[in-house]
């Protein structure tokens, strides 16, 4: 970064600094994939414990294809790597974007990051330990019979990444309504008269999201429209939205120049009286000029053209010669 050519080029900088972040970000989760892979198979035997301890006697889960034995817990190591690094993500994203913020922005920005990052690990451990055993036992009590519950353990893996991801991402709600809100976006009095078509679309959102079961889509959809609720009730310690600060001073400057019964005047024209320069309106077609050195000039030839006869078409003619 002390290469002359690199300051110079701003685009090329910013771009080398997002190349060091995104390296960095690599190497923590390559740091979290080498601790996870030596216990991947243990991982994994957790993973599926809310569905092992369902199955009825006997029964167990099975491998279909002839490599899942390997890639399933090294799937399920990556991924957990990824979910475990989203913290140094975070970080390396707020470190590239915190300097073009303002600082009333950063002082903002630091509590939502840390909450997102809380919210979502909030919301695959809500999936985990609630939304698992409700739904396995209820997909296990309704096998028909003659049919042995055998599940494979890639599409298991499958189905609860996806669980996870939806169950996470939905308990960043709070923090998405505070943001929208904070930026002038929306406002408190708009999201609560739109409550009913929320409430609808939690449920719309948990139906395409998870099986195709009430459960799920209850336990989805619930949590949803309360985390709403809470984000518009911590969005009233956000102060005013952006861009209300600006308004507000203006009006207050209107006001106060209606209460005294004078014309705000801009800058400009005060410093012009201040250096004794009269200032003449712009739109004022017929105001007077005053001759001074540097129209002087301009003012002489106008002078003459003005003595020059003309004849009945306004052109202008020399006058007569006198005869000897």
């Amino acid at each position: 970064m002390s290469d002359p050519v690199v300051h110079d080029q701003p685009l090329i900088a910013h771009l080398i600094e997002l190349r060091d972040r995104v390296i960095r970000i690599l190497i923590v989760i390559l740091i979290f994939f080498l601790g996870f892979i030596a216990f991947a198979n243990d991982l994994y035997a957790y993973l599926a414990e809310p569905l092992q301890s369902l199955l009825p006697e006997g029964a167990s889960m099975i491998a279909t294809q002839v490599a899942s034995p390997f890639l399933a817990p090294f799937k399920l190591a990556l991924y957990l790597s990824i979910y475990c690094g989203a913290p140094m993500m975070l970080y390396q994203m707020w470190g590239f974007i915190a300097p073009g913020l303002y600082q009333n922005e950063k002082r903002l920005a630091g509590p939502l990051v840390a909450s997102s990052v809380i919210l979502f690990y909030a919301g695959m451990a809500f999936a985990y330990f609630v939304v698992f055993p409700l739904i396995f036992k209820f997909f296990t009590t309704v096998v028909p019979t003659g049919v042995t519950v055998m599940t494979d353990i890639d599409a298991y893996l499958s189905f609860v990444l996806k669980l996870f991801l939806a169950f996470g991402l939905a308990f960043e709600i709070p923090v998405v309504t505070m943001v929208l809100i904070k930026a002038g976006i929306t406002t408190v009095t708009s999201l609560k008269a739109k409550r009913p078509y929320v409430f609808i679309g939690c449920f719309v959102i948990g139906m395409l999201v998870t099986p195709p079961d009430v459960i799920s889509q209850t336990l989805l959809a619930v949590p949803m429209w309360l985390l709403f609720e809470v984000g518009l009730i911590g969005s009233r310690f956000l102060g005013q939205p952006r861009g209300a600060d600006q308004e507000t001073e203006t009006d207050d400057n209107e006001r106060a120049s209606q209460t005294d019964g004078t014309p705000v005047e801009n800058e400009a024209s005060n410093d012009d009286k201040s250096k004794g320069i009269e200032t003449i309106d712009e739109f004022d077609l017929y105001a007077p000029v005053t001759p001074s050195d540097d129209n002087a000039q301009i003012f002489e030839e106008l002078d003459k053209e003005e003595g020059k006869p003309s004849d009945d078409d306004g052109d202008e003619v020399d006058p007569p010669k006198s005869n000897p």
